[in-house]
């Protein structure tokens, strides 16, 4: 799925990337980076979603497929969760997810990552997209 690509080709690239965020945690983690004016990329789209469980593998291969190059899924940290085991299910949905599905695609496992991410944690926020986005832009576009 994914091509040789150039150096030229690369510093031009401007990386599309869904980022899946739970509303109790990590949105508001993302709200107070953007209040506090903690810089970090252009490059991603949020979704904020109930919960991190409520991420279906099947979005993250469906965003995978149409257009982004890479997928961030964040949620509470573990043992924070608002209901209770839901960012438990997802780490552990994310493992199965990133073991056989994305190595049997051959999509690079560093596409998709699974970060937690508190609701005062703005400036690590900040931080996590902003090396999430060097990492995909240093892989180049996922398809041409």
């Amino acid at each position: 799925m994914t091509k040789a690509v150039s150096q030229v080709e690369k510093e031009d690239f401007e990386p599309y990337i869904l980022v899946f965020c739970c509303n109790w945690c990590s949105y508001a983690g993302a709200d107070l980076a953007g209040v506090s004016r903690f810089q970090y990329p252009p490059n991603v789209r949020i979704i904020r979603v109930m919960c991190s469980g409520r991420v279906d593998p099947a979005f993250v291969l469906r965003a995978l497929k149409n257009r982004a190059d890479g997928v961030l899924i964040s949620g509470c940290h573990i043992g924070d969760c608002h209901y209770i085991s839901g960012n438990e299910y997802t780490r552990d949905r994310f493992e199965r997810l990133y073991n056989i599905i994305i190595k049997q695609l051959g999509v690079n496992e560093k596409r998709v990552k699974l970060e937690w991410v508190s609701a005062s944690e703005g400036k690590r926020f900040a931080k996590v997209i902003t090396d999430f986005t060097s990492e995909i832009k240093e892989l180049g576009p996922l398809r041409k």
